[in-house]
């Protein structure tokens, strides 16, 4: 399973480039990369420094550990408010370029990156996606559901409030996405034991998994949380959850917001609890976020963003709504 959280670097001033290609690189070491392969992510790394500097007025780098059964990796995003680009395709060639330089960096990037996107828009700003495995992707076959989440800790933190799994069998999938109380490292304590319950609770619904987790955490702080699943037979998700995360299923013919019950996972969780049941479309979305995202956010601010990696809409929601003074967490997901 992947290493969920993601560790966020500020390069907005080019004197802290050289600490942020440093660290990036320790944080690659986990992987136990070959030489080689560390050389093109520190390639990696310095371009898209240098573009966020260059052309955007700094921005962000999130950097993830990937940690898959049959491979590991790092995903690097960054993101900026900068002017965007009006033709982002044309901008990976090598040799174009908006200011007086090579024209070569975008493309670098693309051809050591095992999975790259770009996402820009006039007057917004940039997205770039950048993934680079331990070993050479192979063709598997479409999955059968897509799921992305961005998280990170409060800034000044290092461990995070808020936790996500996912569970995908043959049958079903299961999100489960927890907000420890407060943040810090008994947040942080509270969400993993109810990420670590969500793992080994028995076979339910929503709700009965919710209070088994009740059980499991009642020596923690407590959390809110929401668990969503979605049955591949029945082609339906339910839902069910206690507390302030927010859960939209978007679709191209209708968007519907998920209310929560008040309480407190692990401290006061009420009486009944019932699922709540959403028919399946294609094209269908779910997104999940903690507290530290706005709700107030609007789909069709981003055209065609949804054709894109699902790492880049959660990246979108985050850049422009998370409050900045918080444990952040966006899930997306979406289904084959």
């Amino acid at each position: 399973m992947d290493d969920q959280n993601h560790v966020v670097f500020n390069a907005s001033d080019r004197s802290y480039l050289a600490i942020v290609k440093k660290e990036i690189h320790a944080l690659a070491l986990q992987v136990q990369f070959c030489a080689k392969r560390l050389a093109e992510i520190d390639i990696v790394v310095a371009e898209m420094t240098s573009n966020l500097i260059k052309h955007a007025g700094g921005g962000e780098i999130l950097v993830r550990l990937i940690r898959e059964p049959s491979n590991e990796g790092v995903e690097l995003i960054s993101i900026d408010n900068g002017p965007g680009m009006a033709e982002p395709a044309r901008m990976v060639e090598d040799g174009v370029s908006t200011t007086q330089t090579l024209g070569h960096g975008l493309g670098a990037i693309k051809r050591l990156s095992d999975q790259f996107q770009l996402y820009s828009l006039k007057n917004w700003g940039t997205i770039l996606l950048s993934r680079v495995y331990k070993e050479p992707l192979t063709a598997d076959g479409a999955a059968k559901a897509e799921i992305r989440s961005v998280i990170v800790p409060k800034p000044g933190e290092t461990a995070c409030g808020d936790g996500f799994y996912a569970k995908i069998t043959v049958d079903n999938i299961k999100l489960f996405l927890g907000d420890g109380l407060g943040h810090g490292p008994e947040a942080s304590a509270a969400v993993q034991e109810a990420i670590k319950a969500f793992r080994v609770v028995r076979e339910g619904s929503p709700a009965q998994m919710i209070r088994e987790i009740h059980g499991f955490v009642k020596k923690t702080r407590g959390l809110v949380g929401t668990i969503a699943t979605f049955n591949f037979k029945t082609r339906k998700w339910q839902l069910c959850g206690v507390g302030n995360i927010a859960t939209r299923i978007n679709g191209a013919f209708f968007s519907k917001n998920y209310m929560s019950y008040n309480g407190i996972i692990g401290l006061n969780v009420p009486g009944t609890l019932n699922d709540q049941e959403v028919p399946f479309e294609s094209g269908q979305l779910i997104i999940m976020c903690s507290d530290g995202i706005k709700s107030r956010w609007d789909l069709s601010k981003y055209p065609s963003i949804a054709r894109y990696d699902l790492s880049i809409l959660a990246a979108a929601l985050y850049k422009d709504f998370s409050r900045r003074t918080d444990d952040t967490a966006v899930v997306v997901g979406r289904i084959s």
